[in-house]
């Protein structure tokens, strides 16, 4: 038996929407990354998928917080560009 949710559901919270917050990270700035991270007003608790050349950074976050993300990492010198963001349901549901 599976059990399905429609595509409108999410999981909501006092901030808003929980998100899927994902980032491709140079392992040679995986370090310099995970400090900005560190800097951020909430907790953070990343995982890291290592590929060849580049590693994925993905961490939950709620949908009011992702300005924050961008411009704490545009402080430290990071592109926001490589920001992306998905309702955290259907990024866990397409894995």
């Amino acid at each position: 038996m599976s059990a399905s949710c429609p595509d409108s559901a999410a999981i909501h919270g006092s901030e808003g929407d929980l998100v899927l917050i994902s980032v491709s990270v140079d392992p040679k700035l995986l370090e310099d990354f995970l400090d900005a991270l560190a800097g951020l007003d909430f907790p953070v608790n990343p995982q890291l998928y290592h590929h060849p050349g580049s590693v994925a950074v993905e961490f939950p976050a709620y949908k009011s917080r992702v300005d924050e993300v961008r411009e704490t990492l545009v402080r430290r010198g990071f592109d926001a560009a490589g920001v992306r963001v998905a309702a955290i349901l259907e990024a866990i549901a397409g894995r």
